[in-house]
């Protein structure tokens, strides 16, 4: 902010070169008014094209203010400059936006370009786990250091190899760094679904979900830990939540089947688990479901008991409990 006002009055006047304007508008960028950074470095670009820096800066202000098509539209050619800080962008918004495709056929270039630039494979490890390539994500994520997301990627592969006080200190120290990294708050909050602290769990893992917005696991998972903690009507509203996001999730059906179940309402249970087997066959929670109905035979009271001792159980033959197959689906 002080900088953005004394170079204010000389931008007004015309006063200013290229590197007065440049740090003008980085100067506006991290104060907050996006609208006066892109104005200032836009400009920049009109006058300078070729200016990879320029293109960069405006594409990470046109990202901050959610506007990643247009951010990728600044960003151009400045992912063959010399600046890993461009190809770091680069893969960030092809991953937001879902091109998987487009940044996997980047993924391996980038990385063994810039192998010392700590937030580019703090970032490709996070891309390496969404693509299911987890030797890479380890390797990417190691040559992150301290990155909070690089610390939490590495924590996502402790929880997924069961080691659950390695992953345990890795999300608390990304989290640390960054209190609103929404993978570490769902790690940690998985980790303590897992260790039966299920009203820890709560609080971490409706941040998560929050964080994420539309991440379909991270609401089915927060609805699970409400449920655990026997707080149905949270756990609805989450569920319900998914299910507004998609429609055609079957664990949200699912897990409205279950819900249903136990408050007595056997026929809506049976009918979701039949809407969510149809979408999705390996449904752990319409299969959850379905064990509820079949036991409890129509009494309410004991779907409630069934469910109690079935959460902490493994669930499938190699072993799994609920609180790691949600770690699956939500992570």
């Amino acid at each position: 902010m002080i900088a953005r006002d004394i170079l204010a009055p000389f931008e007004r006047d015309g006063r200013i070169d290229a590197r007065g304007r440049n740090i003008a508008g980085l100067a506006a960028m991290r104060g907050g008014d996006q609208d006066a950074a892109q104005r200032i470095f836009a400009a920049l670009l009109s006058d300078h094209p070729d200016d990879a820096a320029v293109r960069f800066n405006l594409a990470w202000s046109r990202t901050l203010a959610d506007d990643h098509a247009g951010a990728r539209e600044a960003l151009g050619d400045a992912t063959e400059s010399d600046m890993p800080q461009a190809a770091m962008l680069d893969l960030q918004i092809h991953h937001h936006l879902g091109e998987f495709d487009e940044a996997e056929a980047k993924l391996d270039r980038y990385v063994a370009r810039f192998p010392d630039y700590a937030p580019l494979q703090a970032a490709a490890s996070v891309l390496a786990m969404d693509l299911d390539r987890p030797d890479l994500a380890r390797d990417c994520a190691e040559k992150g250091g301290e990155h909070p997301d690089a610390l939490s990627t590495l924590g996502v592969i402790e929880l997924g190899d069961q080691r659950a006080d390695a992953a345990r200190a890795l999300f608390v120290r990304s989290l640390d760094t960054k209190p609103n990294n929404p993978r570490a708050n769902i790690g940690l909050g998985l980790v303590e679904l897992g260790a039966g602290n299920s009203r820890d769990a709560v609080a971490l893992l409706d941040r998560g979900a929050e964080q994420f917005g539309d991440h379909l696991g991270s609401w089915i998972a927060a609805g699970w830990a409400h449920l655990l903690a026997g707080d149905t009507v949270a756990a609805r509203a989450r569920f319900e939540r998914a299910l507004a996001i998609d429609d055609s999730f079957g664990e949200a059906q699912g897990s409205l089947a279950a819900l249903d179940a136990l408050a007595g309402d056997f026929e809506s249970a049976r009918r979701r688990t039949e809407v969510a087997l149809r979408l999705d066959r390996q449904s752990f929670s319409a299969a959850f479901a379905s064990a509820i109905i079949a036991a409890a035979d129509g009494d309410e009271a004991k779907a409630q008991r069934i469910f109690e001792i079935a959460a902490r159980q493994p669930l499938t033959p190699d072993g799994r409990t609920l609180a790691e197959l949600l770690a699956g689906m939500a992570l």
